[in-house]
Parts: structure tokens; sequence; C-alpha cells
């Protein structure tokens, strides 16, 4: 059994993430606040101890050493609010009496500097102090100051300021969490609308998704509203398709239907001409219709390598005319991938090559690029070549310049229906010596937008 599940829902997530890191973030801030708070004042009241200690050797100076004169007792510790004790060989001075065990025992101690006594064992006396130990003299009198501080009554204060700093924290706590909550609940406030058009779309009340999404879903409503118009194509190609092929055979086989009815004449070799060639009709009829069904346009997630079946169109080519050669030049990356379903993309290039193929007398060259914007495809022969008249006539279903050369005409006008459905051009030209240059041109920036 998981002890920590992954929350399903992105709030869910963000509050599990952000919460723990907000209240581990304070607590390691209290902490820090902690160590530096008893840093700063022990600093601070180091300082203090050795600016009172200097000042007591200036008075003891001015007074040339004859403590009588000096103004101590509730003088100093009014001033200084700490306990001093000034000794000489012939006297000492300790205020307030009851730290007298402690300070005695630092004057003995003879080190100068900064001392700290702890756990002190003495009635009335602080467990904890700090004392700044200065000896020097006046003539030959040898002096010793010492400067104290209870820092059992410091660190009470530390504790205070540090509670009230935890209380502060907490409530800073609260308000972050709020704020965070507020916070997450506004940034999903489009997902909301988004999921609610979504139902919409699903009851029918609405075609397409017209939120006004956040950056990081404006891709989402895109490629979803795209998925939505290729739908509405391939439904509307499908129905295109389903009424053009119904209206093409009709004819033919009403006319064949009506003469296999026709029992009383016997079938001529004329009629059994027609008849075929009806058949034929009809034949190349559900070709076309078949393939344009295969047809996919842009589709979300689908890519080919154009480089892999250009080469493997290029052999076959290379065996169905084996007196011909075909090229191939491109500067593509073996491992390019073009946004371009790979059955289309088949048949984009294996009607131009077949072409190219029939009406070539030696080579046939197949050139493939990638620029900043563009897919790219050309196929050159070196054929005969179209007139310039003719040249704007290729393409259309159907149309074939030289009755001779095998073929229905199709390829062609296939391969500008497939270009069109990616928003490119199909492109006819002469070549530079002879032949023809077919040049196909897809926005990649369209091709890339469906996938």
């Amino acid at each position: 059994m998981t002890l920590f599940r992954k929350p399903t829902s992105v709030k869910g997530t963000l509050l599990v993430l952000l919460l723990p890191a907000g209240i581990a973030l304070m607590g390691f801030a209290w902490l820090v606040h902690g160590l530096l708070l008893d840093r700063m004042s022990r600093e601070f009241v180091e300082t203090r101890l050795k600016d009172e200690a200097a000042f007591l050797e200036h008075q003891i100076r001015d007074s040339k050493g004859q403590l009588d004169s000096l103004q101590t007792g509730d003088y100093f510790q009014e001033v200084f609010h700490h306990a001093f004790a000034i000794h000489t060989p012939s006297s000492t001075i300790i205020s307030p009496d009851s730290w007298a065990p402690v300070l005695m025992s630092l004057i003995e101690n003879g080190q100068d500097g900064t001392l700290r006594v702890q756990d002190v064992d003495t009635a009335d006396a602080p467990e904890d102090i700090l004392a700044y130990r200065r000896s020097f003299r006046v003539g030959n009198t040898p002096i010793v100051v010492i400067v104290s501080e209870d820092l059992g009554a410091l660190k009470r204060s530390q504790a205070e300021l540090h509670a009230w700093t935890a209380i502060v924290s907490i409530l800073l706590i609260l308000l972050l969490v709020v704020v965070i909550w507020f916070g997450i609940s506004l940034s999903m406030r489009p997902v909301v609308e988004l999921k609610a058009t979504l139902k919409r779309l699903q009851d029918g009340k609405v075609s397409r998704i017209h939120v006004q999404a956040p950056e990081e879903f404006r891709p989402l409503v895109q490629q979803l509203n795209q998925l939505l118009d290729s739908l509405d194509q391939r439904l509307e190609r499908s129905r295109d398709a389903l009424a053009n092929l119904s209206h093409s055979v009709k004819t033919p086989i009403s006319a064949v239907r009506q003469v296999l009815e026709d029992t009383c004449r016997p079938l001529p070799d004329e009629l059994r001409l027609q008849m075929t060639a009806r058949l034929n009709d009809i034949d190349k009829q559900l070709e076309a219709e078949m393939r344009r069904s295969r047809f996919a346009g842009p589709q979300v997630g689908k890519s080919a390598y154009p480089l892999k079946q250009a080469r493997d169109l290029l052999w076959m080519m290379g065996r169905l005319y084996p007196e011909k050669s075909f090229e191939l030049s491109s500067s593509l990356p073996e491992d390019a991938r073009w946004p371009i379903e790979e059955h289309d993309l088949n048949e984009i290039m294996g009607n131009l090559l077949d072409n190219a193929g029939k009406w070539s007398e030696r080579c046939v060259e197949l050139s493939l690029a990638q620029h900043s914007d563009t897919l790219q495809i050309g196929v050159i022969d070196d054929g005969p070549g179209v007139a310039e008249a003719e040249i704007c006539k290729l393409g259309q279903r159907g149309l074939r310049l030289d009755e001779q050369t095998p073929g229905h005409g199709l390829g062609l006008a296939i391969v500008r229906e497939i270009v069109e459905r990616y928003g490119g051009m199909l492109h006819f030209s002469a070549a530079t010596e002879r032949g023809l240059q077919v040049v196909v041109d897809i926005p990649l920036a369209i091709s890339t937008a469906t996938n």
C-alpha cells in the first residue's frame, strides 16, 4: 500500500506541493530568526559591556585612581543597567552585592576579555552571566574593572520575541493558505470554463470551443478545434465521395442493365465492347473514389520519414522502369520527420515519380527540402515536356495530354487534391534543359499546427 497517492486534480497537486513547501520555508525562516537573534543579541551585549568598561576606565583615570571620588552604587546601575566590579589592592566595589561571589571569582581569574559563567549556584545571583574584564594601571596602582550582564533575563526577552515571531509566522502561514487557495482558484477558472464548454460541445449546443483560455491552454484549444475541423472535413468528403460515386456509376449500370434485360436480341461484338467500356468506366471511378477515401489529410499525431519512403519508392520505380535512372537529392538528416500522413506522402511522391517515369527518356530526379516555413518536394524528368499552353491544364481530373500513354489521367489530379488538403500548392514548369519540373510546397506552419 502506498503511503502517498498523487492527487487526481491540478488544484490538489498544487496545494499538496505549495502548502508543505510554504510551511517548511516558514519554519526554516523561524529557526534562522532564532539563531540570528541570539547571535546579534550576544554581539550587542558584548559591545555594550566593552563600552561601559571603557567608560569606567576613563572615570577612574580622571579621578587619579581614587575610587572614593567616583559616583558608584545606584548611579552606575541606573545608567548601565549592568552589574559591575572595580578592584584595587586596597578596596573593591561591587554592585549589586548579590553578584559579589560571582564577580570576585572573575576578579581572581586574572583573564581579561569576554567571559561567560554558567550554572552559578549562588543565592540571588543569576545562573548565566556574560562579563567583560579589563585590567589596567593608574600610576603604580593595578585596577580591574568588570561589567556583566544577566543572560537569563536576556534569553527570556528573546524567547518572548521569538514566541511572538512564531505567532506571526503562523498567521502568515494561514494567510498564505488563503492566498494560495485564491490564486489557484483564480488560475483554474479558465479550466472550469473550458470544461463547461466541452460539456456544451458534447451536448451539441456549440460546434467549436470559444474560450478565452490562458496561454498554456491555447495550443490545446487550437488542437481540439482543428481536430473538429478535420472530422467535419472528412465527413463532408465522405458524403461527397458517396454522392459522386452514386452519380457516376448510376448511368453505366443502367445502360448495362438495359442491355442484359433485353432478351430479344443477341449481344453483338460492338455491344459487348460498349458494355466493356461502361464497366471500365465504373471500375476506374470506383478505383479513384477508393483512393480518395484513403487520403487522410492533416491528422493530429501523424508524421512520416520522407527519406526512407523516398528510397523505397525509387527502388520500386527502378524495378518498374528498369531502363531509366531514378535519383534522390536531399540535404535532410536521416531521422527527419515531416508532419504528413505516411500514405498521403506516398501518394504524392509515388504519383509524381510514376508520371515522370512514363515520360522520361533516361533520368528522373526527386528532391526533398525543408525550409523555415515550407516543406518542398520536387520531381524533374528529361522527357519531351509540356507546351506552355497545356501546363495550366495539368492536374485536372481525367485529363490525358497523350492518349497513347497508359493511364487514367488521375495521378496528378490526386496529387493536387492531397496537396490542397494540406494547404499547399502544386507548381508545373518547364525544366531547365528539357522535360517537366513539378514542385510541391506545403506550409510547415499548417502541418505542425495539426500535429
